[in-house]
């Protein structure tokens, strides 16, 4: 799969959106922090920091373009591979991300939720992120998904897991029935970190890398996949402006035959 062409012309640039060809649903892999640091000569705590800003910015730009929900991969299952010293510094820009920006989510309407397990989050984190998500949670402008700690094949597990719990209780209850009931979608989803948001419409990769690194496999089963080379600190709203307009040039088949076959 190529990377799509970002350049802009002045014409695309200022074209208006049809808003009910927008995607509910956007995905974003936030890569490229570390590598616009080092071409910087800076360090990658710097790069995080470049990073936190453009996502300050463009959550701004995803309430302006009426974008229902938006989530967004800071720290995967597998980051823990990283440096001590790096993680720890994730960590601490997490923290002050989030402590400066409630005010601006509350203005907006933001509404923060989280997906992935947060028990191996330093306790400090875990409070700030409770206190956030409980903070804003009435709010409707944007829904933005911080996927923290997160791997998609993990919660698959931690699905099927909960949903073997639950029969295994109803076993001993003595609901043979409802200990043998066969596992459907409705029921499978319930159990996903993600539940209630709907699936990834456009999922967007940043960096130029060619994966989608175990990030919401079952929720971006029928996402349209942007890939650009553009590093997340220079990810700007012209290009994600760019991405919009070319979501809504795509023929979303889900399976189906071309209407132009």
């Amino acid at each position: 799969m190529q990377p799509v062409q970002t350049s802009l012309s002045s014409t695309e640039n200022q074209k208006t959106f049809d808003f009910q060809k927008l995607p509910c649903h956007v995905g974003v892999i936030l890569d490229g922090n570390g590598r616009w640091a080092q071409n910087r000569n800076l360090s990658r705590s710097e790069g995080h920091r470049a990073g936190g800003e453009t996502l300050d910015q463009l959550l701004h730009c995803f309430t302006k373009f009426e974008i229902p929900v938006v989530s967004l991969y800071l720290f995967s299952t597998e980051n823990w591979k990283r440096p001590l010293e790096e993680i720890d510094t994730l960590w601490e820009l997490m923290n002050e991300f989030f402590q400066k920006r409630m005010k601006k989510c509350q203005k907006l309407g933001v509404q923060i939720r989280v997906s992935g397990n947060l028990e191996k989050l330093p306790s400090k984190n875990r409070i700030n992120l409770e206190k956030i998500i409980d903070e804003t949670k009435s709010f409707t402008k944007l829904i933005a998904n911080f996927c923290i700690n997160y791997g998609s094949k993990h919660e698959i597990l931690h699905a099927c897991n909960s949903i073997l719990k639950k029969r295994l209780k109803f076993y001993q209850q003595g609901k043979k029935k409802k200990a043998t009931t066969y596992i459907d979608t409705k029921e499978l989803e319930s159990h996903f970190y993600t539940c209630g948001l709907p699936p990834v419409d456009l999922l967007i990769r940043t960096g130029g890398e060619k994966r989608i690194s175990n990030f919401l496999l079952w929720q971006s089963a029928y996402a349209e996949i942007y890939l650009t080379k553009t590093l997340w600190p220079d990810f700007t709203e012209e290009e994600l402006t760019h991405s919009l307009h070319w979501f809504e040039s795509r023929e979303r088949r889900f399976g189906g035959g071309s209407t132009f076959a």
